[in-house]
């Protein structure tokens, strides 16, 4: 497929003065990056639906378990857990509850997973890559957030191996720690979905009939329509939000 690519350089160039900026040359990643979510905005029909969830349980759950996790023979806890380690076992268990979500869409057909391999966006120097936790639905959190620490730590120094960032149904991006409310996030394919999350902030909320102050974290999915209709991208969303609210069902 042959894509646009916009105003010529030497027109961009004549736009500024010269001196005015520095010029960096495209590398690989920025290349392949560039035209993989060009093609993916141009060739998927996405659509977002955005939900909020009371994450009070989940951090009181987290904070909980963080204190009490054994150490190992170095004196230092066996791990820690982020609140993107929930989200990403969430999401997770939801795409096994809602199976018609969990799919890659080929033109002669769908494949329908098994199993919930969820991406993970890592930011880079230069660029964005997504390493995927397999079978993330069988894995307990500690073994979730262990596998994420080692797989952000190698995707930074570059050291990943193909198999460890191809392939995968879903992904989460999580720009929270950066104080993003909430952002919709751009499909990378062969994935049918993608959830963009936001802080979990301090928010005026309805609590048994009355007014109360709670943490709310936005989440808003990114699908593709051609594989997950409306009404399932939303049964996927509401199954998500199921799992955060009540984090006791993600302690397996």
């Amino acid at each position: 497929m042959e894509l646009p690519t916009g105003m010529p350089d030497d027109k961009v160039r004549a736009l500024f003065e010269a001196g005015s900026y520095d010029f960096v040359p495209h590398d690989s990643m920025r290349k392949t990056i560039a035209k993989r979510l060009l093609e993916s905005k141009l060739t998927i029909p996405h659509y977002y639906l955005t939900i909020d969830c009371e994450i009070d349980e989940l951090l009181k759950a987290r904070e909980e378990i963080n204190s009490s996790t054994p150490k190992g023979a170095d004196g230092k806890p066996r791990f820690k857990l982020s609140v993107n380690d929930f989200v990403i076992k969430a999401l997770a268990l939801a795409l096994i509850k809602v199976p018609d979500a969990n799919v890659s869409w080929l033109d002669s057909g769908m494949l329908k997973h098994k199993h919930a391999d969820v991406g993970v966006a890592v930011a880079i120097q230069g660029g964005l890559i997504t390493p995927i936790i397999r079978h993330a639905e069988e894995k307990t959190l500690g073994v979730i957030s262990n596998e994420m620490r080692d797989l952000g730590l190698r995707a930074r120094s570059r050291k990943l191996k193909p198999h460890e960032y191809e392939g995968g149904s879903s992904a989460v991006s999580n720009l929270g720690m950066y104080g993003v409310k909430e952002f919709s996030a751009v499909i990378n394919p062969p994935h049918a979905t993608i959830l963009a999350v936001g802080v979990g902030e301090p928010r005026a909320i309805i609590k048994n009939g009355k007014p109360a102050v709670g943490t709310v974290m936005t989440a808003t999915l990114s699908a593709d329509h051609r594989a997950v209709d409306g009404a399932v991208g939303a049964e996927l969303l509401a199954a998500f939000k199921g799992y955060i609210e009540k984090p006791v069902g993600l302690l397996a």
